[in-house]
């Protein structure tokens, strides 16, 4: 979209409240109609990053607070959606429509782009447990998703380091949701919803129970209860580009293997054969090398999409046409939440107050995807002799009761799979059929249900004039339950093809006991736990000429857990992760923070945090700050800050590994040694683009993280209905805990060289801990070519440093139209000027602007340029009419992390090896859409609302680079351009 485009969405989303006003002109209406004595006291809050209550929210960090009227007029109804609207949430950034990664299912922000993990979540000021499962196998974040929503006050985010604050992880910045203290009545809301295709099904409600006159009674007791569904959304539903890998009506490549473009021996549904000699008559994989001939054959050709047939080639013949995409994926799954919360609050005496909260809450996604196909990879760490592509699954002659030794049997019978074995009978040898097949009969997905438990307990206080206390206490365990559908057993999956259980002719036909067999549902328990107390005094000192300069001192204990089984500990099932991560450690901290407003115009702050943790190491973090207001309107501010980031337990701990897994296209010369072209796109699935690994184990000696950042703002308020904000950050993140960060040479490496043997021993030139974990079997049609590297090992180290910096702008107007209408216009923006990892051979990867970095998370890429606007017009006491505008640029289609080159013409994710295809290619276009909402007081306690998704419709952009399992989309940045228009209704009531 042009910025012509843009513009004109943005003013047709004014245009709708009626914001087409001149600002002048509302200046002179609040200067008429605004009297100083319409202002109220506003109450002392104590703002997230500091100990100290005050009156003025604008402190020396800056902080975007969304409260509860700002969420509902923009429709949010999950604290994900909430938190991931805001505009410094960049690269890394989880959302739960990304269900191929590690944490699929799960969601988180990364503020600042540097990662879910040094980005710090909190509810009421304090930590909770982790998800189980850590994000590319290594980072450990809050799943956004167990947060209660209807509870929410309103949610400050720190977009600053806050180690001195809060200690680790807190070096992009702080996320704290504020819950109601207090409540009195029953208030509730229900509202349903659905997309304008019928589908994306929306349902809600919650209801929450108060009793107790808090400033009357001293004392208050609420619980509140929520649930909330929303509905699958498939892939099919939405049509091209988004559900096909075929891109030829727009210029593209065809990448879709399924269909006429390819040789017929992709894996699809309909299973095709060639005739090939077996080495060993009781193990399917054990057929031979290369094929007798270059004929293949589909088992069945009742083809509901037609066929194709290839008559040239090393692979020839005639198969169904399947669009493999558009059959099996989705872009959104199945979700179910459900919560309930309760607190109590008692005044014990004039001084001294006291809270306890419990939560429960269950989140369940439930997620589908293409089925497993008969050329799988071996589970990490097992033989390579249980690859399944190594060269690849043959059906035997004679199959038998027993599924062993069935050629002699006395129970034998021919194959009727295999179309070759009444030719063959007399000599089975050379009679097998190896197979390319997907099974389709059997569903692939998973369901994961996970259950966080949370409760905190505290007690406020003061004694003498100016002394303040607080002592709080939070304990949370996060349970999760993960059910894997559709992974094939190995054992049974051999068993099944030497005894003929499993029909391949017609799968139709196959039982329910069959398919278990063969595809049993592995269901997986993991847990992390989490325990703290915490206490904190602080006191006024004495007078300075800005005010009374304060200190505060403090100490944590905090206890950590994580056991993240795995799910494929027996080694048993092609392609299951066998990540695992577990560990245990006490953290200690002491910290400080003093407030000095050394002038009437000067405030100072300064604070400092010292952690240690039970693995031996530990880590000071200060921080200084200074907000200068030389006058009313006026005021600048400014940050320093030191933090840290600790390993995580997947990363540290010796008895965790994990096998990431991410897209690469091998370079132009393998792929013309497989028979590509380098104008025309590669019409051999085996030199196209594939998933390849790395393998990775915890390393006990790595050190934490560590951190630089400041900032430089200002914050003007030329009037009270208008206020702008512009704040600089820097952060540089060192010794970075970096999984195999030559990665790109060890592969670039391997491809240079033209046989295995040289190929490995490239990789393991490249430095300790770099080797061949795995390498494919030959290409069946050119035996003598360099065969793919599936899995390289790479170690866990610190290495490297990333600086990021940009800007943040914001601002708000609330100005009266008439004396019956005002407009309140919230307008927030981020722009990534640098994000550049530097790498230990002293090359530089940049980020901003592109789809790197790739292997992070949902491997969305850094936008440059992200921001947000609201328009409200309310209309007395009744109604309210709301537009907020979202906004991500283009990006370009590349990414350092993958290929040095960074060209359109060289490092284009979707080039294919052709240049001008990159040069087409070259950018996502921006996107922007617009959400509307509208509500009406019936009565003082009722209220009904409406709202619009997507207003305009708008499509998410393509993009071609982006993961095969998402094809030609972004999950993260584009995710309401994919579910389209929505509608919503529902009432809000409070008695």
């Amino acid at each position: 979209m042009n910025t012509k485009s843009i513009r004109e969405r943005l003013l047709a989303s004014s245009m709708i409240c009626g914001t087409a006003v001149a600002l002048l002109g509302a200046s002179q209406a609040v200067a008429q109609t605004t009297p100083a004595a319409e202002q109220t006291q506003v109450e002392e809050i104590v703002v997230t990053g500091s100990l100290f209550r005050r009156t003025d929210t604008e402190t020396p960090s800056p902080v975007t607070v969304l409260t509860s009227e700002n969420l509902q007029r923009a429709g949010i109804s999950t604290a994900a959606d909430a938190i991931r609207s805001i505009s410094a949430d960049g690269a890394g950034s989880i959302p739960t429509g990304f269900q191929g990664g590690f944490s699929a299912g799960g969601s988180a922000v990364s503020l600042r782009g540097l990662g879910v993990s040094s980005t710090l979540v909190l509810v009421d000021g304090l930590r909770s447990a982790n998800f189980p499962i850590n994000d590319d196998g290594h980072n450990a974040y809050v799943d956004l998703n167990s947060i209660p929503f209807s509870l929410i006050d309103k949610i400050e985010v720190l977009k600053d380091g806050a180690s001195s604050s809060y200690g680790a992880d807190a070096i992009g910045g702080v996320v704290n949701l504020k819950l109601k203290k207090t409540f009195v009545g029953v208030a509730g809301s229900m509202e349903a919803g659905e997309s304008d295709r019928g589908d994306a099904e929306h349902k809600r409600a919650d209801l929450t129970l108060g009793y107790g006159d808090y400033a009357e009674s001293g004392w208050n007791v609420y619980v509140n209860a929520e649930y909330q569904k929303d509905g699958r959304v498939t892939n099919h539903s939405r049509g091209f580009p988004y559900n096909t890998l075929d891109l030829t009506p727009i210029g593209g490549v065809d990448n879709n293997t399924g269909d006429s473009s390819m040789i017929p021996t992709t894996g699809t549904p309909t299973a095709v054969v060639t005739r090939v000699v077996q080495t060993d008559l009781n193990n399917p994989l054990a057929g031979g090398v290369g094929t007798i001939n270059n004929q293949y054959q589909a088992l069945n050709l009742n083809c509901a999409d037609g066929t194709f047939t290839v008559t040239s080639g090393a692979a020839q013949g005639t198969s169904c046409k399947y669009n493999l995409a558009d059959k099996y994926n989705q872009i959104a799954p199945l979700q179910k939440r459900f919560a309930v919360n309760g607190r109590l609050s008692v005044r014990l005496n004039e001084n001294i107050e006291a809270y306890a909260t419990g939560s429960f809450s269950r989140s369940e996604v439930s997620i589908k995807g293409q089925p497993q196909n008969t050329r799988l990879r071996q589970p990490f760490g097992a033989p390579a002799t249980l690859a399944s592509n190594n060269p690849g699954m043959v059906l035997p002659v004679w199959i038998c009761s027993s599924g062993t030794n069935c050629a002699t049997a006395a129970d034998r019978r021919l194959n009727p799979n295999n179309p070759y074995a009444a030719a063959y009978a007399a000599d089975p040898t050379n009679g097998a059929a190896r197979i390319y097949y997907v099974f389709g009969d059997i569903p692939f997905g998973s369901d994961r249900r996970n259950e966080v438990i949370r409760g905190t307990a505290g007690l406020t206080g003061s004694f003498g004039d100016d002394w303040n206390w607080k002592i709080e206490a939070v304990g949370a365990k996060d349970n999760l339950r993960l059910v894997q559908h559709g992974y094939l057993n190995i054992a049974n999956t051999l068993k099944a093809i030497n005894t003929g259980s499993y029909n391949f002719v017609n799968p139709e036909q196959n039982t329910a006991a069959v398919r278990q067999s063969i595809a049993p549902d592995i269901t997986t328990p993991s847990h992390s736990s989490l325990m703290a107390l915490e206490g904190s005094i602080t006191k006024r000192l004495w007078t300075l000429p800005g005010g009374d300069m304060q200190l505060a001192v403090g100490g944590q204990i905090r206890r950590e857990e994580l056991e993240n089984n795995n799910q494929n500990a027996r080694l048993d099932t092609w392609t299951l992760t066998t990540s695992s991560a577990f560990g245990k450690h006490t953290v200690s901290a002491g910290y400080f923070e003093v407030l000095a407003p050394v002038l009437d115009k000067v405030e100072l702050n300064v604070s400092g945090r010292y952690d240690h943790y039970s693995e031996g190491y530990g880590h000071f973090s200060p921080k200084f700050g200074v907000k200068y207001t030389p006058l009313k309107q006026l005021a600048f501010r400014g940050t320093y800050a030191k933090g840290f980031r600790a390993p995580t337990f997947a990363e540290a701990s010796a008895r965790s590994q994990y096998a990431g897994f991410s897209n690469y296209t091998p370079p132009t010369s393998f792929q013309i040694a497989h028979g590509g072209t380098v104008t025309g796109g590669n019409k051999n699935p085996y030199a196209g683009q594939y998933s390849i690994g790395g393998g990775y184990n915890g390393n006990p000696d790595l050190k934490p993280e560590i951190s630089r950042s400041f900032t430089s703002g200002v914050i003007f308020e030329p009037t009270r209905w208008l206020s702008m904000t512009a704040d600089y950050y820097n952060v540089k993140k060192s010794g970075l805990i970096v999984a195999g960060p030559l990665l790109a040479q060890a592969r670039a490496a391997y491809y240079s060289k033209t046989n295995q043997t040289d190929g490995c021993a490239a990789v393991a030139a490249i430095g300790p801990g770099y080797s061949c974990n795995l390498v494919d079997g030959i290409d069946p049609q050119f035996p003598t070519a360099l065969p793919r590297v599936l899995i390289i090992n790479a170690p866990f180290v610190n290495a490297n440093y990333q600086i990021t910096s940009g800007i943040d702008v914001a601002a708000t107007v609330k100005a009266p139209i008439t004396d019956d209408i005002r407009w309140t216009s919230r307008v927030e923006v981020t722009h990534v000027f640098k994000s550049d990892l530097h790498t230990a051979d002293g090359k530089v990867q940049k980020y901003a602007g592109t789809l790197g970095p790739n292997g992070l998370s949902a491997g969305n890429g850094t936008p440059n340029w992200r921001g947000n606007w609201q328009n409200t017009l309310a209309f007395g006491d009744k109604y309210t009419l709301s537009a907020t505008a979202y906004y991500v640029g283009k990006i370009k289609q590349v990414a350092a992390d993958v290929y040095e080159d960074t060209s359109c013409a060289k490092g284009n994710l979707y080039n294919n090896g052709d240049e001008a295809m990159g040069k087409k290619f070259c950018h996502i276009k921006s996107f922007v859409n617009v959400d509307l909402n509208a509500t009406a007081q019936v009565t003082d306690q009722v209220q009904v609302y409406g709202n619009v998704g997507n207003l305009f419709d708008e499509k998410a952009p393509v993009a071609p680079g982006a993961y095969t399992s998402n094809p030609n989309y972004l999950s993260a940045f584009h995710y309401a351009g994919l579910i389209g228009r929505t509608f919503k209704l529902g009432v809000r009531f409070q008695y």
